[in-house]
């Protein structure tokens, strides 16, 4: 029975643990050998016992937070689980990752100033006609009282088709044109016609080049686009500014069925996010804390808020009260994100493995070195990171010996049970008891 549970044992694993296993059947089938009836039955208690407990400890019964290191550092065992890129975290990583940070400037390249403003569908025009004297075309000689030398005509909507219509002209092309080039083609069409003639076109109720500002802001509407030019914290306000507080309100800027996402303090903080507004341009503002996750041997475990514009990982380590000194790896450290494609390239990721434009990231800092605590001051938590800190390989083993002890003293129960039954079956019937020493029992000596 000793030798089956052995080489039971023996063929089970190949890690450490069946290595236990192993020496501890052993020693139990060493008692075997040379012990009593009473110490072989024991021994076969011993050595199931031993063998139970490496069995559960290699079938992963131990109870754990989350992955050892092991596990996430040398690849991933189950070919049908989602993949991932390991990327180890050195100041070359923090500088490709701050030059990816989100930015709407990166999205959107054009940092041209303010545009000049042209007409559209829907715009709303008042066109006023000058002449130089009485006599032409729109100031007959009769008109003895008059303002001026000019007529305003009706105001007019851009039809269409993208034009307005001016007597004797026809229709004149007002879409696409800016104020002067539109007066421009006025005149063209009534210089044989009228005298001397001039055009002054005025926009009255300007639509169709405004812009949306949308979501949590105090005045959601469609705002004209100013001549001189706004830029996005210019337009929000124009709204009345953001409903809640800045670091927790998210940007969605929206350009020519282009999106970009961006915290808003990434416009405050970075100038060249706050990039001018232009017609027909959509910006949303919605409320959303940036949070992050805490799980493993961490001081605490949960979802905590960022309560700040950014913040580091070291940060981070910090607000979920640092790593357990009794049980954490500070070599061990990892946070758990999804990256854009050429980002994960650039961190030296296979992305060949990887269908679609987010790549699952797993990024290893080492906090006992101690650079390491220099490069989490340097790297920039995200909203809906997950920082994992896994258990030290001694913390493992101590579980793996509480494990083999509460089996050994589980399965020693019946035996000392069955021990106490003899002595006290020996005693009722006037012979000498076995003396228990530790859990073996020993002979009693001859009588001579």
């Amino acid at each position: 029975m000793l030798h089956r549970v052995l080489n039971a044992t023996r063929l089970e694993k190949s890690s450490f643990f069946a290595a236990i296993d192993y020496q501890c059947a052993s020693f139990m089938l060493h008692i075997g050998r040379t012990g009593g009836e009473m110490n072989s039955w024991c021994s076969l208690w011993f050595a199931f016992a031993c063998a139970a407990a490496g069995m559960l400890a290699g079938c992963s019964s131990l109870p754990v937070a989350g992955p050892v290191s092991s596990d996430i550092k040398y690849g991933q065992y189950d070919p049908d689980s989602l993949p991932y890129g390991l990327v180890r975290v050195t100041p070359r990583t923090v500088e490709v990752l701050a030059a990816h940070a989100p930015r709407i400037a990166g999205e959107f390249a054009d940092r041209r100033g303010p545009l000049s403003i042209r007409f559209g569908v829907g715009d709303v025009l008042s066109i006023t006609i000058f002449e130089a004297g009485a006599g032409g075309l729109f100031i007959p000689l009769e008109t003895t009282i008059r303002t001026g030398n000019y007529v305003t005509l009706p105001n007019q909507e851009v039809d269409a088709q993208g034009n307005i219509s001016v007597p004797y002209a026809g229709s004149i092309r007002a879409q696409g044109r800016t104020a002067i080039e539109l007066q421009a083609a006025i005149v063209e069409a009534l210089k044989d016609q009228a005298l001397k003639p001039q055009a002054v076109a005025s926009l009255v109720s300007q639509r169709a080049t405004s812009f949306s500002v949308l979501g949590d802001v105090r005045t959601a509407g469609r705002y004209p686009a100013l001549p001189s030019g706004e830029r996005l914290l210019d337009a929000m306000a124009r709204a009345g500014g953001i409903s809640f507080p800045g670091n927790e309100s998210w940007i969605v800027f929206e350009r020519d069925k282009r999106r970009a996402l961006v915290p808003f303090g990434a416009i405050v903080a970075d100038p060249a996010n706050n990039i001018f507004v232009r017609p027909n341009d959509i910006i949303y503002v919605y409320h959303e804390p940036q949070t992050f996750l805490a799980f493993g041997a961490s001081g605490r475990q949960g979802q905590f808020p960022f309560e700040a514009w950014h913040i580091s990982l070291a940060e981070a380590v910090a607000k979920a009260n640092g790593l357990l000194d009794i049980a954490a790896d500070p070599g061990a450290v990892f946070l758990y994100r999804g990256e854009p494609r050429h980002v994960a390239k650039e961190l030296g990721v296979d992305v060949s493995r990887f269908n679609g434009p987010i790549v699952p990231v797993i990024y290893n800092m080492n906090l006992r070195d101690p650079a390491g605590y220099f490069l989490a001051s340097k790297f920039e938590m995200r909203n809906k990171d997950v920082v994992y800190v896994s258990n030290a390989p001694s913390v493992e083993a101590s579980k793996f010996l509480t494990y083999v002890r509460l089996i050994i003293d589980t399965a020693n129960d019946p035996i000392t049970t069955a021990i106490n039954f003899y002595a006290l079956k020996a005693a009722t019937h006037g012979a000498t008891p076995a003396v228990l020493v530790g859990s073996t029992p020993v002979a009693p000596a001859a009588v001579p």
